[in-house]
């Protein structure tokens, strides 16, 4: 490899690397792919304002970190970035800040004479000369004059466990064995048209062994294939007690290679958390140290803590000698974790009377509910200005992490060891919240107790957990285990119709929005929607939404989103659809046509969707939540 080239090659936004193309995962470059490396490998020195405070995420995030039987963290970071380097390309000081990422696979194949090698083979040199376009780096072979491109041979090694390795070309070219002529042959891939991994063929240039790719592939492929080694490429490590489980063979950038482990939360004004032990635990880096009435006072008396000031100070000195208790092992306590409740909080501050103070990360205003809307709607409310906070905590691959069965996926950790952070990321935006009057969701779940419909879709739920068990699980198995209830349904059908209707009327796509719904349980139930804009551009803070939530705007999505969901261009095959057995989908009533939205902006996958709960498409109409003057 050359020695002068600059470090970086490439570049990618705060978001992405959450969602995209996180620690663990393929980021597919213009002329290579590389593999974002561990937290081991990423550096923070020298730099400042790269800690993002969010005391309710932190403790999440240490919450599912302790199920895991990770170490805990007290910092949530962002990714390493210094200004200059997009406007001096020179600064060196500026270049050397970023993401560090590795070639991956680090097999390359010329594009002219298919030489096929690693990258350490000294057969390809990496040119990246210049600071200005660090998209044109690229991996070049010395085979013909004007040096050829070389790319990345596309085929990895996966497993159910998350590891990811290289495949291997030579023993699979020679079934197993060494080469009979020398002990690291050069290869040559042959791809003989279309992007048809069957067409791939591979020879041994030393002993001329040839061998298809397709003798790797599909259940008979796998016995061709070595036991998973148990890499973590992005650690730079191998499990120590091995893997036992199948490799399979992956085509490097499939959807399914890399899915992320996320956590978010909305910044909430200080001091409006009731639960003392809660306000402790969110904020124990900050709190810690409040042992005395003395160290009470002082921290009250500065304005980063004059939330204080609304705490008896002996009952919060006494709850941080418990929490400190808990964690050193002190307590039963310290044993138990549960998953940290984001929503409730939420739910709390978004439906409070009086509402709380202006905040330069929170404002809440209060608009009147349109004379025709009262009898669905008990609250609306403009979101002004709010601040998301996310978390990436691990990653599963083959499986993606479902809320619906846990079990199914086993996260990868990101660092090799204990780190006191994780890499996360902030928007800014606006929004619009909504509740559901109480009295109208109460009776309309007591009729969805006798619903066919409803009891189609428990029953699929039960089906759709009970196909995806895991044969590795033992002890006691609840089908029913995190069913979100017939208010869930409700609520995130309504959610999607106005996401739908704001995206077509008011040019808001539909990817720059976001949904939170605030479904709660039977023992709190709660009706509202926050439906927000969740991106990191301008497009996020211009005020074109909360401006909806206005007289006569509102009135006037709620009624079309209504009418839009009484019909769908795929109607009736739509319109009749229910989840019956041995069908295990999680919806109803909605498809792309209606209801569906992208993938960034449901909380659940496109999951739990029904719209014949919310408008009537047949005769049943006892089942339809909406009032009927509201009714299309």
């Amino acid at each position: 490899m050359m020695s002068n080239y600059y470090r970086r090659v490439g570049a990618a936004r705060p978001s992405h690397l959450m969602y995209t193309a996180g620690i663990g995962s393929l980021i597919d470059l213009p002329n290579f792919s590389v593999l974002v490396k561990g937290l081991e490998s990423w550096s923070h020195a020298g730099l400042t304002d790269y800690v993002i405070d969010e005391p309710r995420l932190r403790t999440a995030v240490n919450r599912s970190l302790q199920l895991f039987g990770d170490a805990q963290i007290n910092e949530l970071r962002s990714a390493p970035w210094m200004e200059g380097a997009d406007n001096s390309p020179k600064d060196l000081a500026a270049q050397g800040v970023g993401v560090p990422v590795t070639p991956f696979p680090q097999w390359l194949r010329c594009t002219a004479c298919n030489l096929l090698a690693p990258v350490d083979a000294s057969a390809f040199a990496l040119v990246n000369n210049n600071p200005r376009t660090p998209h044109e780096a690229k991996f070049v072979h010395d085979c013909k004059p004007g040096k050829p491109l070389a790319v990345a041979a596309r085929f990895t090694l996966v497993c159910t466990d998350g590891h990811l390795d290289e495949f291997p070309y030579t023993p699979f070219v020679h079934h197993g064995s060494e080469c009979t002529k020398m002990p690291r042959p050069l290869l040559r891939m042959k791809d003989h048209g279309g992007n048809q991994a069957a067409n791939v063929t591979l020879e041994c240039v030393a002993c001329g062994e040839k061998r298809n790719i397709r003798d790797a592939m599909g259940d008979k492929g796998r016995r061709n294939l070595p036991a998973c080694r148990g890499r973590h490429p992005h650690l730079g490590s191998y499990e120590a007690e091995g893997c036992d489980r199948e490799a399979t063979l992956m085509v490097a950038g499939a959807s399914n290679q890399w899915f992320p482990m996320t956590l978010s939360a909305l910044a909430l004004p200080a001091g409006r958390n009731a639960n003392l032990a809660e306000l402790v635990e969110e904020r124990w880096v900050e709190l810690q140290n409040v042992t005395s009435r003395v160290v009470f006072d002082a921290f009250a008396g500065t304005p980063a803590y004059a939330y204080l000031k609304e705490y008896d100070a002996e009952a919060l000195i006494a709850a941080v000698a418990t929490h400190k208790s808990r964690l050193e092992g002190n307590t039963p306590e310290a044993s138990e974790a549960a998953p940290a409740d984001l929503l409730s909080p939420e739910w709390t501050v978004l439906s409070s009377s009086p509402m709380p103070d202006p905040t330069d990360d929170f404002t809440l205003e209060d608009v009147p509910v349109p004379d025709a809307l009262t009898g669905l709607f008990a609250d609306v409310r403009q979101v002004q200005r709010l601040r998301e906070a996310r978390a990436l905590i691990g990653f599963t691959r083959l499986d993606a992490p479902d809320p619906e069965a846990p079990e199914i996926a086993t996260p990868v950790r990101l660092s090799r060891t204990s780190q006191n952070w994780v890499p996360a990321s902030e928007v800014r935006g606006e929004g619009i919240f909504l509740r559901v009057r109480d009295d109208l969701m109460a009776g309309w779940e007591e009729r969805m107790q006798k619903s066919s419909a409803m009891q189609a879709h428990r029953d699929a739920f039960a089906r759709f957990r009970t196909n995806r068990k895991s044969d590795r699980l033992t002890g006691p198995f609840d089908p029913m285990r995190g069913w979100p209830g017939e208010r869930y349904i409700a609520l995130h059908s309504l959610s999607h119709l106005l996401i739908r209707t704001i995206s077509l009327e008011c040019g808001y796509s539909s990817a720059s929005l976001g949904e939170r719904i605030y479904a709660g349980d039977e023992e709190n139930p709660t009706t509202g929607i926050l439906i927000y804009t969740a991106v990191p551009d301008s497009e996020g803070t211009l005020g074109g939404l909360v401006s909806l939530a206005e007289d006569p705007h509102f009135e006037r999505i709620v009624r079309r989103a209504l009418r839009d969901a009484a019909r769908c261009s795929s109607d009736p095959l739509c319109a009749e659809r229910l989840p019956r057995d041995p069908a295990d989908y999680l919806h109803g009533a909605a498809c792309h046509v209606c209801l569906f939205v992208s993938e960034t902006t449901c909380e659940r996958g496109n999951r739990f969707l029904d719209r014949r709960f919310l408008v009537p498409l047949g005769d049943e109409t006892d089942q339809v939540l909406t009032p009927v003057g509201l009714q299309p």
